[in-house]
């Protein structure tokens, strides 16, 4: 099955680049433009499953980009922009847009959105549902959802690929050295201390709520999601 394909458009070439690097990691195919005009086009030309748009762009800015693009498509496109102000999304939901995202980003909330957007307007091939469950515990990486007693609770990105990559392999001992590599990866330019920062900020969201696991340290080696059957 061929890989659906993202239209990023930034200015930013920087911008362009972080998300070509997360979303080609996720399995998509990136095309990029720097300018709206060009993004038109590249639209036309590729047909690409979503578009990730920025608003402040030369030639044709991104509210143009948008309203050309819905004369001749209804694929879903996310603005990204730097204002957060109410006006500006409204116009850009009566523009036609399916959702928005204000700078600064993490990269992975972006891919999130992205995987939701799709899985909603039905542009999503994919079927794989990255979730694990444990006593009133649910851990879904497909949409960034942490669920502790029937009530979603709010995770930053990094804390939910830790504990999803914990619990997916439950028993197993991880070393920080391990877990920098596996779920902080090419993106980590801290120290081991990082993990510990993590684990504590999850154990003050998890701690209590079941005796049937636990998130727990392995002194002078690492960190593993204990279960007890």
């Amino acid at each position: 099955m061929a890989a659906e394909r993202i239209l990023v458009v930034d200015d930013d070439t920087n911008i362009c680049e972080l998300l070509r690097l997360y979303l080609e990691k996720d399995g998509f195919e990136v095309t990029i433009a720097n300018d709206g005009e060009t993004a038109v086009k590249l639209f036309r030309d590729t047909n690409p499953s979503l578009m990730l748009l920025d608003i402040m762009l030369p030639v044709l800015d991104g509210w143009q980009v948008c309203r050309e693009v819905r004369k001749f498509s209804d694929k879903p496109i996310i603005m990204i922009t730097a204002k957060g102000e109410t006006f500006d999304k409204v116009l850009g939901f009566e523009l036609g847009a399916d959702d928005y995202v204000v700078k600064p980003f993490d990269a992975k909330e972006v891919i999130a959105r992205v995987r939701a957007v799709l899985r909603r307007t039905g542009g999503s091939q994919t079927t794989d549902m990255k979730e694990v469950k444990f006593d009133k515990l649910v851990i879904n990486l497909t949409n960034y959802e942490l669920m502790v007693n029937g009530e979603k609770i709010d995770t930053p990105p990094k804390e939910m690929e830790l504990i999803y990559h914990l619990a997916s392999n439950p028993n197993r001992v991880f070393t920080r050295d391990q877990l920098l590599d596996e779920v902080w990866g090419f993106d980590y330019y801290g120290d081991s201390r990082t993990v510990d920062v993590h684990v504590k900020r999850l154990r003050e969201k998890l701690e209590g709520v079941s005796d049937k696991w636990e998130l727990k340290t392995v002194w002078s080696v690492g960190y593993k999601f204990a279960t007890k059957d």
